[in-house]
């Protein structure tokens, strides 16, 4: 998994050289503060994967000119956000969590799925997480894991894309067509194993599949021996604000357990989330 994560890292950093492109397109702006956009970016270069970054490293993924990658990390260097022990490489320090902790802290979904996830995880011996769209991503916004044994590494924050991964199809089958389309437009699909989706018909395909039946399966398309299913959460309106799955070892679970077995408490689960989703 830890090759999955970086293809996906890599992915990524193609995606985020556009920052500097995306960040100057608001110059006309005068209500746009293009420090602060830079500032934010920089943090958002930190990954998993790349948790020490050196000035060039980080102009290189968010194609921020050096000179002002350099202002930013002094300013949140100041301020405690990051530190570089050896002078050079670049690191987030624990206060850049107060950051995410405000969100996390006014977000009824959040605060209150522990207790549900914990009930799923318990119920199944599995691994099992929610998750949020974010851009072409899905953010782990909750998660419960088991004692399993599993070369998955995932926690609250975690960044997976979304194409790939069976709470990402949930989230991108609840878009309006519009966004759908634009989406399949510009994604870059990354073949991970020899089962990942890699073209948009068959994408597309599979999100009018999710979309019916309510529920996607993941089959070995991120890693092979790993499976998960998910289901949306929905809020009052109906609208898919967020998913819930259950991560399981191939070798252990067939997709029919998945669907038998997993898939009811899944269900139960989110229709007690959704009473929380205004």
């Amino acid at each position: 998994m830890a090759e999955a994560l970086q293809n996906a890292d890599d992915s990524a950093t193609e995606s985020q050289g556009s920052t500097a492109d995306d960040i100057a397109s608001q110059s006309g702006d005068p209500n746009f503060m293009t420090s602060l956009a830079r500032g934010l970016a920089v943090i958002q270069a930190f990954s998993q994967q790349r948790r020490l970054m050196s000035i060039s490293q980080i102009s290189q993924k968010t194609g921020i000119p050096r000179a002002a990658v350099r202002r930013c990390l002094y300013t949140l260097a100041k301020l405690g956000f990051v530190a570089a022990e050896d002078g050079r490489n670049f690191a987030l320090r624990p206060r850049i969590l107060s950051l995410g902790h405000a969100y996390l802290a006014s977000t009824p979904l959040a605060k209150a799925a522990q207790p549900v996830l914990r009930h799923v995880s318990n119920a199944l011996n599995e691994s099992s997480s929610i998750a949020i769209l974010d851009g072409d991503e899905i953010l782990y916004i909750a998660r419960a894991s088991t004692s399993r044994i599993m070369t998955i590494d995932l926690d609250i924050g975690s960044r997976l894309p979304a194409s790939s991964t069976s709470m990402g199809r949930v989230l991108l089958s609840g878009l309006p067509a519009e966004e759908m389309s634009a989406y399949l437009d510009r994604v870059k699909l990354v073949q991970y194993t020899p089962n990942t989706l890699i073209t948009r018909e068959k994408l597309a395909a599979e999100l009018a599949k999710v979309k019916s039946q309510g529920y996607s399966v993941i089959d070995q398309e991120l890693e092979i021996g790993l499976r998960s299913i998910a289901v949306p959460i929905l809020s009052q309106s109906g609208k898919v604000v967020a998913a819930i799955n259950v991560g399981v070892q191939a070798a252990r679970v067939s997709v029919a357990e998945m669907e038998t077995r997993v898939l009811p408490v899944l269900r139960e689960a989110a229709e007690e989330l959704s009473l929380l989703v205004a």
